[in-house]
């Protein structure tokens, strides 16, 4: 159950009674002497039927049917609402045999558009964003009961390709490894830069590419598979939800494209500029006048990404009937998904019943402030990345435990190493540029995953060193301590913040609240002894312990991050 949902839902019946239709603004209390929750829609309500903000506010106390939830509602400053929760209620939330994330009342069809990469070429630190944090969105949503649609939309099409074909055509060497296949699309490029014979050959290529040409498709394909080996093995070791039956690449719509064309045109949208056929809409006129147009077809008769994009749209919305379609990349691509998404509901390919929603993302950067690069400048592959994420995680590991076997340091390593830099990444605000460092994502205290794994890990020690299988603690856990109240607060708050990431898919809304659990049993832990409490109390304590590691496990697992029973 989300609590401040049910919370607003009384308060604003309380303020309809009293002649005012108006949210009631609840958000968790800036402070804890202000109890749990503080509700700021009291002042703005009063504000439009002309009251005095604190009468209003004294009267929807009167009104308001919320006995049940409330120990304390009370009026503060100009008009707000503090609201503390009862005992009992919290207890209500704490029940070990019911299940930890609650359905939606109305489940959706989600399409989340993510990873994306390039083909032809290795992964690189440039696509982890997209991957993680689409992931996490995507887990999140499925925890709460919508469908969700993976669509990983890899670039396999386009100006590279017919580069590529081009070189192999002219004598390029025949391979079957992806290094090799970078190396020559690397000298492709230099001679499509260089050389305009080159160049006029790649982009005919790309034409007979689009037009199925025979041979030409057959050598794309077989780059095309290389190359999506290589995304899987590394979507594996991430733990990505991702698999090749996700893969709905540029490609998958290069037959819908010209029907794409027709229907723009059938609209009355498409305008010949320069031998190309464009969309000019009003809303994306410039400061001198000029309109930036959507490009649909270059002079050549080849399509665009753009093009892509809105051939996508239909399909999503035809074809998957998608309520909403979430894409995630990054906030370079904002003007090109505005512009897509204004040109897909002019033409009708998106109705007002889909959602399009561009979730765009900040750079990775290095300490330096700069996007985050090899000593030489490169690009960091993945690969390379999650290698020395695990290799500094199993330092950390025999270090602090050198007791675990060399199989489970292994586990471990790669559980910390991956989990480190995933929650690097996701507790970030994702609209932010945020600052790659290895010391600071490995730590053990802080809003770290080692801190949160180790927390874990703690909980799992404390029932081995009890001797207590967990799984035999049934019933609620109900607070009386104030570390117990504490506790149960932040674990009764788990719906809303699940609730909330699905919505605004900001991941980081998680990774915070998880820090403050872990937080907040900490400090249960030193002020509530477990083991040594006796009869009722240490089962209710060791209660409170499970619900934690339940929690814990269910939050980095929605987050991808994979938790360990010992460090």
């Amino acid at each position: 159950m989300n609590v401040k949902r049910l919370l607003s839902a009384r308060i604003e019946a309380a303020l309809k009674d009293c002649g005012v239709e108006a949210p009631a603004l609840v958000k968790t209390a800036s402070r804890p002497e202000y109890g749990h929750y503080q509700a700021d829609g009291v002042m703005a309500a009063a504000k439009t039927v002309q009251a005095n903000p604190r009468q209003l506010a004294a009267e929807v106390i009167n009104r308001l049917n919320a006995d049940d939830m409330a120990q304390a509602v009370e009026v503060a400053g100009p008009g707000f609402l503090n609201i503390r929760l009862r005992d009992q209620f919290l207890a209500g939330k704490l029940n070990l045999e019911a299940p930890l994330i609650g359905k939606a009342d109305r489940p959706q069809t989600v399409v989340v558009d993510y990873s994306c990469p390039n083909l032809a070429k290795e992964m690189h630190v440039g696509h982890l964003r997209s991957t993680i944090i689409g992931d996490a969105v995507a887990r999140i949503l499925e925890a709460l009961g919508h469908q969700v649609i993976r669509q990983n939309h890899v670039g396999d099409w386009g100006t590279q390709f017919g580069m590529l074909l081009a070189h192999f055509d002219d004598g390029g060497a025949d391979s079957d490894t992806l290094s090799d296949l970078e190396a020559y699309y690397r000298a492709a490029k230099v001679r499509f830069d260089t050389e305009p014979d080159f160049q006029a050959a790649s982009r005919a290529m790309v034409v007979a590419l689009q037009a199925g040409e025979a041979g030409a498709r057959a050598r794309w394909r077989r780059f095309i598979q290389i190359s999506l080996d290589h995304c899987q093995t590394l979507y594996e070791r991430l733990d990505a939800s991702l698999g090749p039956h996700d893969v709905m690449a540029e490609s998958a719509y290069n037959d819908a494209l010209p029907g794409v064309i027709e229907a723009l045109d059938r609209q009355g949208l498409l305008t010949e500029s320069d031998g190309a056929r464009c969309v000019f809409l009003p809303e994306f006129r410039r400061k001198d006048g000029s309109i930036t147009p959507l490009i649909a077809q270059k002079s050549d008769g080849a399509f665009l990404y753009a093009t892509t994009d809105l051939a996508a749209i239909r399909h999503r919305a035809e074809a998957l009937g998608a309520d909403r379609a979430l894409y995630f990349t990054d906030s370079r691509q904002a003007f090109h998904f505005k512009q897509v998404f204004a040109v897909a509901r002019q033409a009708g390919f998106a109705g007002a019943a889909l959602s399009l929603e561009h979730m765009p993302f900040g750079a990775m950067l290095g300490k330096d402030g700069r996007p985050f690069k090899t000593r030489e400048g490169g690009v960091i592959k993945l690969t390379a990345l999650l290698d020395e994420a695990e290799a500094r995680a199993a330092r950390l590991v025999r270090e602090k435990n050198p007791q675990l076997d060399a199989d489970e340091q292994a586990q471990v390593a790669r559980a910390v190493g991956i989990g480190a830099v995933k929650y690097a990444d996701l507790s970030k605000n994702r609209t932010s540029d945020y600052l790659f460092d290895w010391e600071q994502m490995l730590a053990f205290e802080g809003n770290t995953a080692p801190y949160l794994l180790y927390a874990y890990a703690r909980i799992q020690s404390l029932f081995r060193r009890g001797d207590i299988d967990p799984e035999t603690l049934g019933g609620k856990a109900r607070p009386g301590a104030d570390a117990e109240r504490d506790l149960a607060f932040v674990l009764a708050r788990l719906q809303e913040v699940v609730e909330q990431v699905a919505e605004d898919g900001y991941p980081h809304s998680l990774c915070a609240y998880l820090y403050d659990l872990a937080t907040k049993f900490t400090r249960f832990y030193e002020q509530c002894p477990i083991l040594t409490a006796e009869g009722a109390e240490r089962a209710n304590r060791l209660r409170f312990a499970q619900q934690t590691a339940r929690t814990l496990h269910a939050g980095l697992g929605l987050l991808g991050i994979n938790t360990v029973p010992r460090m």
